[in-house]
């Protein structure tokens, strides 16, 4: 058990030690095809990033869009995580919609 507790203790110490900030790579797409009024979803990808913590924010015309789900947070062998938050949505040329992400001491909107 001490072993184990040792193993864990050194690798997150080593992660963190080592990693070099980064910031997210973001893109951001529906998960169909766009027919306008019609229903879809709205998904805002982040990859490349370290540390982990961030916030992620579905907006529509700047307003939060509300019960989005974030899933599918990742770490990848180079030490860095990828995650992803989707809304649904229904898409016109009316609104404008965005992913809006903070990490660290940055801030990236990313226009649909």
């Amino acid at each position: 058990m001490n072993v184990l507790l040792s193993f864990i203790v050194l690798a997150v110490f080593c992660t963190s030690s080592f990693a070099k900030e980064s910031p997210p790579e973001i893109k951001v797409y529906s998960q169909n095809p766009v027919v306008y009024g019609k229903k879809n979803v709205l998904i805002c990808h982040i990859s490349g990033f370290y540390p982990v913590y961030m916030d992620i924010k579905l907006l529509k015309n700047g307003d939060e869009i509300p019960n989005s789900e974030q899933f599918g947070l990742e770490f990848h062998s180079d030490g860095m995580f990828h995650q992803s938050k989707k809304a649904s949505f229904t898409p016109d040329t009316d609104n404008k919609f965005t992913c809006r992400v903070k990490h660290m001491q940055n801030e990236m909107t990313v226009v649909w």
